[in-house]
């Protein structure tokens, strides 16, 4: 008996010449895990309460001061500290959405966010790169552009959560008018731009408007960009990020407030501590931007770890971190906004260690119901180096947690009686009708995995999965199609971008 049409089509897409999924959205099926009872639970959130009503938190800029006095916060004379008062806190949160949809370019990459709906980012933002063949090496466009042009391609991966490497070969002024051109003709899923002062944020909205090819009244009712705000912890939020936080609000696009509290360095030496502080930098940050603009999308950005305390290094995939992630997801739904966490790693090459710190990272950000996780394929060395054949050995794990999270059927055809019968004791189901129906579909198609014995090991002796990653990446990018745009939309997109080029960019 066949499988049915459903489940044959899920199976394989050989359109990149690379046995992978199909691009799908997924919603986690299991009740989220929890780490904290209520008593807690509770006993956190009062603590971060307290640090804002009685500590407080520095906003690094005058618009902000004001803004949030006249909403009712309590402004330091001659300072930048503010002090919130509980309840205003509370008021304020209430307004944020708890479920709200991403607009891509293309609308088959529309992402819903919020719930049990689960999305998987790729890796964003560190300084340098590395693969097989070149080594670890300063990022640049060249492999700006190929991250993304492999990411395109993972059908795993479903948007771009920053720039994959940032491009030091390029003008400070003008990166990112290149950086965000690439994203707009490179891929056709949803990206990010950094909230790095008011002109830049307000060139990647306009540059967001334009691809999608709306106008401003659309653009404003259907969230389009993503930003990171993260907080400059202890209980400080900048300038720049400020800046970028009112004109996304404004604009109602999407903002993930993270605070960046590694345990020891920037918070607390103790993970209950570092969450009270998460919790109070991340509500300050959710406070002001509903101030801003009621109702606009935010999420609860959770980051804590700990630092290796004989060095100063950032650790990731430990147990705290575990522990971090699975009681972040359960503040984030205490104040009903999404849940953005991270799979991440410390492991300074593409060995046993970034894979295991990996999977330590991604099962519990699942587990605690992540609706948004980023850096989850090709993150290494602590967030310092993006790797191409990690990225591809990340899209493996990110394969097998979709199909893990997928239903197990149960029915008279998957139940196999008739097989069975056919096989009777004794006998194989090798051959049996019920296993030849199910030959490509059977069972989960590995992108990387070697399952080969010893026997049909090649001249070159043992397969390695670095080897086997290396081999994959160059077939993906062979195999890489650039997304159609319209010409009118990349005509707009020319246009804008030489005007603000002409003008200067943006100043360093």
């Amino acid at each position: 008996m066949a499988r049915s049409g459903r489940r044959n089509r899920d199976r394989r897409d050989r359109s990149s010449g690379v046995n992978q999924r199909p691009w799908r959205q997924i919603k986690n099926p299991f009740p989220p895990l929890e780490i904290l009872d209520e008593a807690g639970l509770s006993a956190i959130e009062n603590a971060a309460l307290t640090i804002l009503e009685e500590i407080g938190m520095d906003f690094l800029h005058p618009r902000a001061h004001d803004i949030l006095k006249a909403a009712g916060a309590d402004h330091e004379a001659g300072t930048d500290r503010i002090r919130f008062d509980r309840a205003l806190i509370q008021e304020s949160v209430a307004k944020a959405p708890s479920r709200y949809k991403l607009y891509a370019r293309n609308p088959a990459h529309n992402l819903e966010i919020g719930g049990s709906w689960l999305t998987f980012g790729a890796v964003s933002s560190p300084p340098n790169v590395s693969d097989a063949s070149g080594g670890r090496r300063p990022g640049n466009k060249q492999d700006f552009d190929n991250l993304l042009r492999l990411g395109q391609t993972l059908n795993c991966i479903h948007l771009f959560g920053g720039y994959p490497v940032e491009p030091v070969d390029l003008e400070p002024s003008t990166r990112h008018l290149d950086c965000l051109a690439s994203f707009v003709r490179l891929s056709d899923k949803l990206y990010h731009a950094y909230s790095l002062g008011r002109a830049r944020i307000l060139d990647g909205l306009e540059i967001a408007r334009i691809a999608r090819g709306i106008s401003d009244e659309q653009f404003c009712r259907e969230p389009s960009l993503t930003t990171v705000i993260n907080t400059s912890s202890p209980l400080r939020l900048d300038g720049p990020m400020i800046e970028g936080m009112i004109e996304m609000a404004t604009r109602n696009q999407c903002m993930i407030i993270t605070p960046f509290t590694l345990s020891g360095a920037m918070a607390p030496a103790t993970i209950a501590g570092a969450l009270a502080q998460q919790h109070a930098e991340a509500l300050a940050g959710i406070t002001f931007a509903q101030i801003v603009k009621a109702g606009c999308p935010v999420m609860y950005g959770g980051f804590t770890s700990n630092v290796d305390m004989k060095s100063g290094a950032p650790a990731f995939g430990t147990p705290e971190y575990a522990k971090a992630v699975i009681a972040g997801g359960q503040l984030a739904r205490r104040i009903g906004v999404p849940y953005r966490t991270s799979g991440v790693n410390a492991a300074n090459g593409v060995d046993s260690q970034a894979a295991y710190e990996a999977m330590m990272s991604l099962w519990p950000a699942v587990m605690a119901h992540g609706n948004m996780i980023k850096h989850a394929a090709g993150w290494m060395e602590g967030g310092l180096t993006a790797s191409f054949e990690k990225m591809v050995i990340d899209a493996e794990l990110l394969q097998m947690m979709t199909d893990f999270l997928l239903p197990l059927e149960v029915n008279d055809d998957t139940l196999g009686l008739e097989a069975i019968r056919e096989v009777g004791p004794g006998g194989h189901f090798f051959g049996s009708a019920h296993t030849l129906a199910r030959f490509e579909t059977a069972f989960y198609p590995p992108l990387l995995s070697d399952w080969r014995n010893f026997e049909s090991w090649d001249e070159a002796g043992q397969p390695l999965t670095v080897d086997h990653a290396s081999r994959l990446v160059s077939e993906l990018l062979a195999g890489y199609q650039p997304p159609p745009l319209d010409p009118a939309i990349s005509d707009e997109l020319d246009a804008f971008i030489a005007k603000r080029r002409e003008a200067g960019g943006v100043a360093a």
